[in-house]
């Protein structure tokens, strides 16, 4: 038998799509719309025995798989070569428990994380890892890919929250360790290994997240602050005044792009979405008022209120909308995210004035979102892009890629952020979890 065949025999007509039963999927490309190749099948498994199986039948073929997810990554990472298949575990979701006692949860690698998210509210807890796009990305993503989202700078990325793990390596072997436990000092810790991987070392199917206690007096605020030092001296005053569960920034070609002029009728150079557990807010909006750290703020009186901020910093509103872009996911040290900004912004008109870029992020982790406007995107111009981008990046000690990985728009760029050292380190571990490269190839190294 062929290996299309195989696998048809062990998953069923449901459990292997091919041929016209692919048309109208959204498997070919990821958010990026960089995806120009639809697999040429796609596996959906429905239990970890089938997920094992289906990889030993091509680990024996040579078969290249790769692991796709809500298809909300912004790297390419998801994305088929012409012969590739892809495996998705949408079939294998599901809170499977929630432990009160512990406060963790298991969870199934397909399970979409706004599902988690409300099965742990229910259960009177806060799975702390959030994102824009909790409706559609899969927890198996968000680990595959350390997801990182709005919360990092009071709960970190999703590795910080990841206690157990279990995932099944390119021939078909199963590892599974699903501690519950914090302190876990057995050897090589291969769930680290395994967040981040891009799907490029195994394929998650199950995990442990750790559970929070629900916040108290979760309060919601945006400010308008004239200069960067001002945002710097409202992050520091708010450290030391408050629980900060997320800082958020926007430059004012992002604010007003996103709908500022919705909440204030002027656009500040700089508005701060500010979110704070356990009250203080207002006594700190009133002393950074006092201090001219800011000069307006609005606080939320209700939830609606906290959504209606949270869509501006999400680009949810309909005004968002830009075609032709360009999305960059950096990280810099706090205090050289501005400079970063004005000589992107400058260095990028000046090669090219047709373009408009846009500066977003979530500076109290460090992590700056950058959407450049190409018109018509063609490969040289993103490409002058990518490489005014980066070697600012690195000239400025940043990394490129703060939480949507590598993938392959990325690939090329890796050397500025790491040493040919640990790239050696990364291909040794790739070769040795996957001799026969059949795991998302291409993508990473």
């Amino acid at each position: 038998m062929n290996v299309l065949s195989e696998l048809q025999a062990l998953l069923g007509p449901d459990g292997c799509l091919a041929g016209p039963s692919l048309e109208g999927l959204a498997q070919r490309s990821d958010a990026s719309a960089t995806g120009r190749d639809l697999p040429i099948a796609l596996l959906r498994p429905c239990s970890v025995t089938e997920v094992s199986a289906a990889l030993e039948i091509c680990h024996r073929h040579r078969q290249p798989l790769v692991p796709q997810g809500g298809m909300t990554g912004l790297a390419g990472g998801a994305n088929c070569r012409a012969g590739d298949m892809a495996i998705s575990l949408a079939r294998f979701r599901g809170v499977e428990e929630v432990d009160t006692v512990s406060g963790v949860m298991v969870v199934r690698a397909g399970t979409v994380l706004e599902t988690a998210q409300k099965t742990a509210e229910d259960a009177g807890f806060l799975l702390p890892i959030d994102l824009g796009a909790r409706g559609s990305c899969q927890i198996g993503g968000n680990i595959a890919t350390n997801a990182g989202g709005q919360r990092v700078i009071r709960y970190g990325t999703v590795r910080d929250n990841l206690l157990g793990l279990e995932a099944v390596l390119a021939n078909g072997t199963v590892l599974s360790h699903l501690s519950r436990v914090q302190k876990d000092n057995t050897g090589y810790d291969l769930r680290h290994l395994l967040a981040g991987s891009e799907g490029t070392l195994g394929v998650v199917t199950r995990a442990v997240l750790r559970l929070r206690p629900l916040p108290q007096d979760l309060e919601t605020a945006i400010c308008a602050l004239q200069d960067y030092s001002a945002v710097l001296a409202l992050m520091s005053l708010a450290r030391s005044q408050v629980t900060l569960s997320a800082f958020e920034v926007m430059w004012a070609d992002y604010f007003e792009l996103c709908g500022g002029m919705r909440l204030f009728t002027e656009i500040p150079p700089y508005a701060v979405l500010i979110e704070t557990e356990g009250g203080g807010l207002e006594a700190l909006l009133e002393r950074a008022l006092e201090e001219g750290i800011i000069f307006d703020a609005l606080v939320a009186q209700s939830r609606a209120d906290a959504r209606r901020f949270w869509d501006v910093r999400e680009a949810a509103l309909p005004e968002a909308h830009v075609d032709d872009i360009v999305n960059f996911d950096v990280s810099l040290p706090i205090t050289v995210a501005d400079d970063y900004v004005q000589a992107c912004r400058t260095a990028v008109s000046k090669a090219m004035p047709s373009t408009r870029s846009f500066f977003f992020g979530h500076i109290g982790d460090g992590n700056l979102h950058i959407m450049v406007q190409v018109p018509g995107c063609a490969d040289a111009d993103v490409h002058a892009v990518d490489q005014i981008t980066y070697d600012l990046i690195r000239d400025m000690g940043g990394v490129i890629s703060a939480e949507h990985g590598i993938g392959t728009l990325k690939r090329d760029w890796l050397g500025h952020s790491r040493s040919q050292g640990e790239l050696a380190a990364m291909r040794a571990i790739k070769a040795a979890l996957d001799p026969a490269g059949i795991l998302n190839p291409g993508k990473v190294l």
